[in-house]
């Protein structure tokens, strides 16, 4: 086996070992908060998917570095399963974001979902800057909480957004959110000064995963009644279209990036590398 064929097999083995590390903490996790997590819902693929994709986001990191993004993804799920399954009002909803910001902001938790929370919370807490990175994790997890409402009030009201209000609420993804926990848990010196900046590159990764997830979500979607960019009325070739252009902005916002903190644009592009991967989206482009 030639040198770099060895080199690329042994990468691979190590992230997979990662991911699997990684999958076993998500686990004891959400048998922490069973209540959040039934099986029916969330299987071993759930879990597998979850830890690889995070894995081979970061692949240099250990499992130890990786709990905050890690956990960040499973609550988010979390709240968008109630979001999505258990709340019937819109009070409901608004109650739950009312109560998910208090407990960003230091309150006591009093259910599941919020005592999930606030252990992330307290995970960042061990971080020396968090007060000072708090607000702008409070504000994502704000934005990410609203888009996840609007969601839930287009779909209640048989509310058909335009493509471009569409991606413009890919808040609701959560990834944003995610990202903003992994590096203020874990990121270097400059990427931690400069959050604000890098949101605005996340959030536009985030609008690529938005799109990309409803490609591979769309016959789940259709058979829950969830929202979906191809069930807007919208060509699939227009999909195909906004979802290159979106990568290709993307990109274009993360080069800079890359002089200043390689390892955070190198997760950036992993993030959209990998999804890709996942999601086939080459096969997607090709077949529209």
């Amino acid at each position: 086996m030639p040198d770099d064929e060895l080199d690329t097999a042994f990468e691979l083995g190590r992230t997979c070992a990662l991911a699997a590390e990684c999958g076993r903490d998500l686990r004891r996790c959400a048998q922490m908060y069973a209540d959040l997590f039934p099986d029916a819902a969330f299987g071993a693929d759930f879990f597998s998917s979850l830890s690889l994709a995070t894995a081979f986001s970061a692949p240099w990191a250990g499992a130890d570095r990786l709990k905050a993004v890690n956990r960040a993804a499973l609550w988010v799920t979390a709240v968008e399963r109630l979001v999505d399954r258990a709340a019937n009002t819109r009070e409901q909803v608004t109650r739950l974001t009312r109560e998910c910001l208090s407990v960003a902001e230091g309150a006591v938790p009093r259910s599941a979902v919020t005592r999930f929370l606030a252990d992330l919370r307290d995970e960042l807490a061990t971080v020396a800057d968090f007060d000072e990175l708090r607000g702008i994790w409070r504000d994502q997890l704000d934005r990410t909480l609203a888009g996840m409402a609007r969601a839930w009030v287009w779909r209640d009201t048989h509310t058909v957004p335009t493509l471009p209000r569409y991606v413009d609420n890919a808040d609701s993804r959560g990834s944003c959110f995610v990202d903003l926990s992994h590096w203020i848990y874990t990121a270097d010196d400059w990427s931690r000064a400069h959050l604000e900046e890098l949101r605005v590159v996340s959030r536009q990764v985030q609008r690529y995963l938005h799109l990309l997830g409803d490609v591979a979500s769309y016959r789940r979607d259709l058979s829950w009644g969830d929202l979906n960019v191809l069930a807007l009325g919208v060509d699939g070739a227009a999909v195909a279209a906004a979802i290159a252009d979106l990568a290709r902005d993307a990109e274009s916002l993360i080069r800079p990036v890359c002089r200043h903190s390689p390892r955070t644009a190198s997760y950036l592009r992993r993030r959209l590398g990998f999804q890709a991967g996942v999601t086939g989206i080459s096969d997607y482009q090709q077949a529209t």
